[in-house]
């Protein structure tokens, strides 16, 4: 099955002459979420822009569900629903209105009883007749959701969707997510609280200065570029690693208090015994053991500054 957004050799050159995307390739399968990571300026919402018709390309191609967002963007912009990072809305409109009116402004015929659905699964059914300044940034947040909810879309961007929103509504929010991807819709995030990608995301995209670096499984990616650390707390300081233990990599830390030793999740079952019967064999002593397996946000942070 073809993907629901195909992106080939997409490059963006402003007329400052910033390169804001450098050849970006990648295709996202229908009702997946995929979480795009960078930092700022790395290229995130240019992307998201180009592929919503609100920036166009300098060069390369976007496809979504078969069209070209620049030859067929009504076609292609009626299958999207887009979530800003700037509350934008019409702080003097309600909020029964305001949602209303994006559904009409995508061509749609009025749904009354999708509105209702979509408004109750935000939690924002009771605030339907406040006017939005009424709101605050976090039920704002939640509207700008459901305006881009209110035309049924087969993708939805979210570009930031959690920034200011405290801890309760960022954890309903990503409830109403789940919800969404598994009566279908395609959801593709930027997000700066990673271990949220990692709880939520199917794949995992890491964009810097343009780049993509790299589009993974999450499983996969935390298997091939993650790390197992153990660090064992010495009962004596050392000054300098024994020859026996040099062939592990270990090294001293701590004013030579500590010994830490940094393997591959993989090899971490036969390696750590047999380095802890190495310290055994050289008298090395030992008080405390602790163990520490890399997160998403270790890989990328060195994806990250490996590609600078």
């Amino acid at each position: 099955m073809a993907p629901i957004v195909s992106i080939k050799d997409l490059s963006k050159t402003y007329a400052s002459g910033f390169h804001a995307l450098k050849g970006v390739s990648l295709d996202i399968e229908e009702g997946e979420i995929l979480a795009l990571l960078g930092p700022n300026g790395a290229g995130k919402t240019t992307l998201i822009s180009i592929i919503c018709g609100i920036v166009n390309p300098s060069g390369g191609q976007v496809m979504v569900g078969g069209h070209d967002v620049v030859r067929d963007f009504r076609a292609t912009r009626s299958l999207i629903g887009l979530v800003p990072q700037e509350l934008t809305t019409d702080q003097f409109e309600t909020v029964w209105n305001t949602v209303s009116f994006s559904r009409g402004l995508h061509g749609k015929k009025a749904d009354p009883a999708h509105i209702e659905k979509v408004l109750k699964d935000l939690s924002l059914w009771d605030k339907k007749d406040n006017m939005l300044r009424e709101l605050s940034g976090g039920m704002k947040r939640r509207v700008l959701i459901a305006k881009a909810l209110s035309h049924e879309p087969r993708v939805l961007f979210l570009d930031e969707p959690t920034a200011g929103v405290d801890v309760g509504l960022r954890k309903g929010m990503w409830q109403v997510v789940e919800k969404l991807r598994e009566s279908g819709v395609t959801i593709i995030l930027t997000t700066h609280y990673i271990e949220e990608a990692e709880e939520i995301a199917d794949r995992i995209g890491v964009i810097n200065g343009g780049t993509l670096l790299l589009v993974e499984e999450k499983a996969a990616l935390m298997r091939k570029l993650g790390r197992k650390q153990l660090s064992v707390e010495l009962t004596e300081p050392m000054t300098t690693v024994p020859p026996a233990l040099a062939g592990f990599g270990v090294t001293l830390e701590g004013e030579g208090t500590r010994l830490v030793y940094d393997c591959h999740p993989d090899k971490a079952g036969a390696a750590i015994p047999a380095l802890l019967a190495a310290l055994s064999a050289e008298g090395v002593g030992f008080k405390d053991i602790a163990t520490r397996q890399s997160s998403l946000e270790d890989i990328f942070v060195e994806l990250v500054e490996g590609g600078r």
